[in-house]
């Protein structure tokens, strides 16, 4: 394919100029080297392309159709090179963008990503499941936990803890729990991981010799939202990720338990495939996330903690 581009340029060079040897100095090669070129393409397509005398170069009729033809794939290759050499200068194109189910944590970031580069078109997929980002042919993802996958490259762009947490008036009709072993005796409301299907394990500090809790399951699902609205409504305690229920403690609807006893941090980064470049719109995404998300997932004030019954 590339030695016929070639000889393109050099059937064009020549019908331009009808002359192989200004064609051959314009092109920075000899008049024979041009000759040859234009046999073996002509040798290529089963046609006579030029009529050649030793006045005169004219073109045959199937070299004027070809001629056409020649210019406006020339042309098409002009203008692609024209389009990524400006897509390389500047953050625009569409950008194929993987996300988990926390609405909260990353909307308010997008919008203002939207607002700052709206030549960029964002396509968003919003899941829990651990996508394929190669094969699945997104531009970048956003998710928690370590990077497995040698074909990426991964940024850290924050950190989070995880929180039990209850209703007040769950607390007042249930008692609140002082160790991890009180949790048998609670309502629990659980996550299911929707790759492996394997329920959530919380994050629980065990004492010396002290044996694991087997929590019971009082309800399922692979969301935040539920968890969060159920546990809102007084039906039970949820191990949740702190950003995701900061608002609803702020406002009283919900308090934190074990607090002393819950220790996890999950890092959020943003993944991308490895290569030896960064398109411009996916640097500024980058970046863009790299500034803004901390903000969002960094702990502030104390949270209230569930009084004793």
């Amino acid at each position: 394919m590339v030695e016929s581009l070639g000889g393109f340029v050099v059937f064009v060079q020549v019908a331009e100029t009808r002359s192989f040897v200004t064609a051959g100095r314009l092109l920075g090669v000899s008049a024979s080297a041009v000759g040859k070129r234009i046999g073996r393409l002509e040798e290529q397509l089963g046609v006579r392309l030029f009529h050649r005398s030793t006045r005169s170069i004219t073109l045959t009729t199937d070299g004027i159709q070809f001629l056409e033809r020649c210019r406006r794939i020339l042309a098409e290759i002009d203008a692609a090179q024209l389009e990524l050499s400006q897509s390389a200068g500047a953050p625009r194109g569409r950008l194929r963008v993987s996300l988990p189910l926390v609405g909260s944590l990353v909307l308010p970031v997008l919008a203002d990503f939207m607002a700052a580069y709206p030549e960029i078109e964002l396509d968003l997929d919003f899941t829990d499941r651990v996508v394929d980002v190669i094969d699945e042919g997104f531009d970048v993802v956003v998710r928690t936990g370590a990077l497995a996958d040698s074909r990426l490259a991964a940024r850290q762009i924050g950190t989070f803890g995880v929180a039990l947490v209850g209703a007040p008036a769950y607390f007042a009709a249930h008692g609140k729990p002082l160790r991890p072993a009180d949790l048998a005796n609670h309502i629990c409301l659980h996550y299911r991981y929707p790759n492996s299907g394997k329920l959530e394990i919380w994050p629980l500090r065990r004492e010396p010799g002290e044996r694991e809790v087997t929590l019971p399951i009082s309800m399922v699902c692979n969301n935040i939202e539920t968890r969060t609205c159920f546990a809102m409504r007084g039906l039970g305690i949820a191990c949740m990720p702190d950003f995701s229920v900061r608002q609803a403690l702020r406002d009283g609807l919900l308090c934190t338990v074990l607090d002393d006893y819950v220790g996890r941090a999950i890092d959020l980064n943003i993944v991308w495939p490895d290569g030896p470049s960064v398109p411009p719109r996916l640097r500024a995404f980058i970046d863009f996330m790299a500034e803004r998300m901390p903000a969002n997932v960094a702990p502030d004030e104390p949270q209230p903690r569930a009084r004793t019954a």
